[in-house]
């Protein structure tokens, strides 16, 4: 049975009406500063929480319920006689249900003008320390974070009189996740105010669960997507317009697409298979980009993953519709390009803006985690001015043509996001072959020259690793490679270059590894 309720909320969302059934109830409901003006204003009787205390809000609302008489009454032992006699002793009511959500502190620091000081007066204490009391003390208290469960709250009190043991079981253990999601934001933002990110000496991270998905990499394995708690960015910010639910692999070839295509500012195309490119391009316009992909490896772009870099038109809509494709990802579709689409009832449309680089890359590993700082976009390289700005170097005698650097800046772009050992052929315009994933660099120079064939003679060829011997050259001399660019560093670098000057190859370094394992 639920007398006293203490509510003080920052997002008050369905709080009044939420109030207004406690009070039918024959509820009395305890308030603070904001949550109380809104319930008054609103006809609900709810009385100061001073009024308890017998102190005033003070030290411009840093102190409210921080009292014995508030503590005292949510985390006192109904069947304990020594506490029930204590609480008597010090006049201390029981408190049965409090209602609390925390000073917005996320929403504070995403102000592009925020200031220390006012993050700093955006952390919670007097709402934490409520809402740990009340779920410590959850088998005779309830505790609501979240205004999702006021109405089931309300059902349930009006079926059976009471909240349950067990759904306020569920509320304790969801309050706890609130407060140590919130310490984590804190922690983070001043983290980075002393220098302490990316990398700090203890890494913490908060997620919320956005969809469980029907299985994950196989049937038999269970599967969840979880985005950042109050961002939203990447995938997480994705508006999914039409198609039947995402799947824990559709997720993450998407991402493998969305980062891709983030790689480009002009007009470009990817299909993606398996997280690898099968068919990368650019073009004047997005149409030509993605014929382009789309030629590059037919077979492949059957049931593939489509990123898009600009808005997808009715034109364009009609050539993606002409075979089975998974996922269509664009920043967004007019609503011809949508009539076109939606005819196909299990293609997945989804909007989605430029992706951001987020800092760290996270990997979960037996006993621990993996992080490392993101392997940053690549300066783009069109010529021999924007190559010598990168720091990019031409090692052999033959150097690049005009046509050429823009070859090599398109390959190099893109074998970045080719799984080790990886090796991608292109023209200026697209992939022309790919190879990803072999033990060794020149199985992998072999499958990408292969599927290029006869569009390999006078294409380029970039590596995402240094050549370990001068085999990968020969074998792209023997398909008609006229230009490769490379990290460098090996040290059998000079038969690599020698090679490539008797092939009358040109040769370039980025002196940078992109290394995807």
């Amino acid at each position: 049975m639920i007398k006293n309720a203490l509510i003080s909320v920052s997002d008050k969302t369905g709080v009044v009406e939420f109030a207004k059934g406690l009070v039918e109830l024959g509820v009395t409901i305890y308030s603070t500063g904001g949550t109380l003006k809104a319930l008054s204003n609103a006809g609900v009787p709810a009385k100061a929480v001073e009024s308890l205390t017998g102190f005033p809000e003070m030290l411009d609302g840093r102190v409210k319920t921080l009292h014995p008489i508030v503590h005292g009454g949510i985390l006192g032992i109904r069947d304990n006689e020594e506490h029930k006699k204590a609480m008597a002793e010090h006049g201390i009511q029981p408190i049965d249900l409090v209602v609390v959500n925390l000073y917005p502190f996320r929403e504070t620091i995403a102000k592009p003008d925020v200031t220390l000081a006012d993050a700093i007066e955006n952390i919670d204490i007097g709402g934490p320390t409520m809402v740990r009391s009340a779920a410590k003390n959850n088998a005779f208290v309830g505790i609501i974070v979240n205004p999702k469960h006021y109405d089931e709250a309300l059902r349930m009190l009006r079926e059976k009189g009471e909240l349950t043991r067990e759904y306020r079981f569920a509320l304790a253990r969801e309050a706890f996740a609130h407060t140590a999601a919130y310490d984590v934001a804190i922690a983070n933002y001043l983290g980075e105010q002393v220098g302490d990110m990316p990398l700090p000496d203890t890494y913490l991270a908060a997620y919320e669960k956005a969809a469980d998905l029907r299985y994950g990499e196989n049937p038999h394995q269970k599967a969840a997507f979880y985005t950042t708690i109050g961002e939203k960015e990447g995938l997480g910010a994705m508006k999914v317009l039409h198609g039947k639910e995402l799947s824990y692999n559709n997720l993450v070839d998407m991402e493998a697409a969305w980062q891709i295509v983030g790689e480009f500012t002009e007009p470009a195309a990817i299909i993606v298979k398996h997280t690898n490119p099968c068919g990368a391009a650019v073009g004047d316009t997005l149409l030509e980009a993605y014929t382009r992909a789309y030629e590059a490896d037919p077979v492949s772009a059957f049931g593939g993953i489509v990123a898009l870099n600009r808005e997808v038109t009715k034109e364009v809509a009609e050539q993606l519709a002409s075979i089975f494709l998974e996922v269509i990802m664009a920043p967004h579709f007019t609503a011809e390009a949508l009539d076109v689409l939606t005819v196909k009832k299990n293609i997945r449309l989804v909007e989605l803006q430029q992706p951001e680089e987020e800092g760290v890359v996270v990997k979960k590993v037996s006993g621990g985690l993996l992080v490392q700082t993101e392997d940053g976009r690549e300066p783009v390289v069109s010529d021999a001015a924007s190559a010598a700005k990168a720091g990019y170097t031409v090692v052999t005698k033959v150097q690049p043509t005009e046509a050429q650097w823009r070859a090599l800046g398109l390959a190099w772009r893109l074998v970045k996001h080719v799984k080790s050992n990886a090796i991608v052929v292109t023209d200026e315009h697209s992939t022309l072959g790919v190879g990803a994933g072999q033990m060794n660099r020149v199985g992998s120079a072999k499958i990408a020259l292969e599927e290029a064939g006869e569009k390999a003679k006078g294409a380029v060829m970039a590596s995402d690793a240094f050549f370990p011997f001068g085999d990968t050259v020969e074998e792209a001399a023997k398909h008609g490679i006229t230009a490769v660019i490379q990290p460098g560093g090996s040290i059998r670098d000079e038969e690599s270059i020698k090679k490539a000057d008797e092939a009358g190859i040109a040769m370039v370094f980025t002196h940078v590894r992109h290394f995807k394992h």
